[in-house]
């Protein structure tokens, strides 16, 4: 029988309620605990999908090709649990599952309501994203008090009362913020946002308290007084130059066994040996390298959460301290490539809309002809195609039909679009659907024998996480292969080109794929593109210095 420990967040939001209950999963599975994490978020949207990353920041695609929550990148980065598509949904989802049962006569005519045939439909995507798992931490989007959030915290309450003592728990995230003037932490907005989830019906096993600074002993005291939970469970989160330093922070403090308790649950010591270790190599780098990171969302770190978090994950893995900078691609348009000078490596990322293209291109090339290491990833790759057929093919007006539909050259465009027919390229018409079928989900990539990409990963088949509409043209491919580019690995059955490269007599690091590697990369053991690319900026760093 699973239990469950839910997750919700007070006073505002932002707290880091997915790291901690990331954090939670990470210490009970290195005490032999099975767990699986579920997100619950109370947006309309039916998935994150379209909406901007300035509103939501980055979309995390599952291997089963669900767009989710970042936080649910979180959960698979801290512990071994695989989340699918059961494993996040929304208010949107849940109104639409109800209504089309009520179209169906699912309801035999009864009026349908919030509670129960809401509620009762949350409660239904809980436990089946639950099954098989010992425990399910469940993590409550937004704050208490949120509108939109009350039939999502409604449930949880039922469940708690269903699923009977030892068998669920709640842990709640709220700030004590400190006030200068006064030189004080202060308790009152973890007094209310308690008092607030107390009167839906839900008292709180253990208070997590985020502060930028120790937690008096008298404070603590005076919480669990007026919140009405044991001393021993008002546990300080405290601000860390780290999240990978969370795990220990909450188990020097016996969350872990408090949990235990709660949920009745008998299991060995926990081992944080791995965390420790790669926090030993977090804090003792051996060198620093910087990467260029050349993109359009370079204000919103959010946007680029698993990414950024894989070049951490390679300097792990090769005790160097990665320096990402955040290049506008629009100010490479408008001033040049002057700000690559002192980079290590250039790396331009995924993407959407016309807006900084050229300046990635002309990224692109400066990587290109200074032979500086490269990683193109989704976009990236296909605008390095672009940059090549340009400047080396002899395509000169070469471009994505995502960007100009009336190309000469569209080497990159929707299947629909160059598709062979009769001999001639098939044009899209005007009238047609912009966005075409997405790629998503992990998909089966075959790697070119004695390429980088294969020595890279040290076999000839790998599945990798797509989220893309747009797909290099095969019909153009041949002619710039021609030229000396490397199709190092396409998809089975279709032959679409799925990474590309240069010749390492030609450079000594030139990698674009489709995929999107980041989606896959752990703290633990990293990912072996993002490690070769960090070593490659790691050389070409040395050899500067030795100029």
């Amino acid at each position: 029988m699973t239990k469950y420990v839910f997750v919700t967040g007070g006073v505002v939001s932002s707290l880091g309620k997915g790291i901690a209950a990331a954090s939670l999963g990470a210490i009970l599975e290195s005490r032999g605990i099975k767990i699986t994490h579920l997100k619950l978020d109370p947006y309309i949207n039916v998935d994150p999908g379209t909406m901007s990353p300035f509103q939501h920041g980055e979309v995390f695609v599952t291997e089963d090709g669900a767009e989710t929550d970042l936080d649910l990148g979180h959960y698979e980065r801290f512990t071994s649990a695989k989340m699918s598509k059961r494993n996040n949904f929304t208010t949107g989802q849940i109104y639409e599952t109800v209504i089309k049962k009520e179209r169906r006569g699912e309801y035999l005519g009864k009026t349908v309501q919030v509670i129960p045939h809401i509620t009762d439909e949350i409660k239904n995507h809980i436990r089946r994203g639950a099954e098989g798992a010992d425990v399910a931490i469940v993590e409550v989007g937004g704050t208490v008090g949120d509108i939109e959030s009350l039939p999502f915290l409604e449930a949880i309450r039922q469940m708690g009362l269903q699923e009977g003592r030892g068998n669920a728990c709640y842990m709640h995230l709220t700030l004590l913020p400190y006030i200068p003037t006064a030189g004080e932490l202060k308790t009152k907005p973890t007094q209310h946002s308690v008092k607030e989830l107390r009167e839906i019906g839900i008292q709180p096993d253990v208070l997590l308290c985020r502060a930028d600074r120790p937690i008096p002993e008298d404070e603590k005291a005076k919480i669990a007084l007026f919140c009405n939970v044991q001393r021993e469970a008002v546990i300080e989160c405290l601000d860390a130059d780290s999240i990978y330093k969370i795990p220990a922070m909450l188990h020097n403090q016996m969350l872990d066994e408090i949990i235990c308790h709660k949920l009745d649950i008998l299991a060995r010591a926990a081992d944080l040996s791995v965390w420790k270790t790669l926090v030993q190599a977090l804090e003792h780098p051996e060198r620093t390298v910087n990467i260029a990171f050349v993109g359009k969302y370079v204000d919103l770190t959010e946007s680029y959460k698993s990414l950024t978090e894989a070049l951490v994950h390679a300097g792990i893995s090769t005790r160097s301290k990665v320096r990402v900078n955040y290049i506008d691609s629009e100010e490479i348009e408008k001033n040049g490539c002057a700000t690559l000078a002192g980079m290590d490596a250039v790396l331009v990322p995924g993407g959407f809309g016309r807006r900084g293209t050229e300046g990635k291109i002309l990224a692109i090339r400066h990587a290109r002809e200074n032979k500086m290491p490269y990683l193109g990833i989704c976009l990236g790759m296909q605008l390095a195609v672009v940059e090549f057929a340009r400047n080396v093919a002899g395509m000169e007006t070469a471009h994505s039909t995502e960007f100009d539909k009336s190309s000469a050259y569209p080497v990159i465009g929707l299947i629909t679009e160059w598709q062979d027919v009769s001999g001639k390229l098939e044009k899209r018409s005007e009238d047609s659907d912009l966005g075409g079928t997405m790629r998503l989900g992990g998909q089966v990539c075959l790697l070119k024998e004695g390429s980088l990409a294969r020595e890279i990963y040290g076999k000839p088949e790998i599945v990798e996480r797509h989220r893309h509409r747009y797909e290099v043209n095969n019909t153009l491919l041949g002619e710039i292969e021609a030229k000396g580019m490397v199709v190092s690995g396409r998809a089975p059955g279709t032959n679409l080109c799925e990474m590309i490269e240069l010749p390492r007599d030609q450079h000594p690091w030139f990698v674009g794929c489709q995929f999107h590697p980041e989606f896959t990369s752990s703290p633990r053991s990293g990912h072996p593109l993002f490690t070769s690319f960090v070593s490659a900026a790691i050389a070409s760093s040395k050899a500067r210095a030795a100029k």
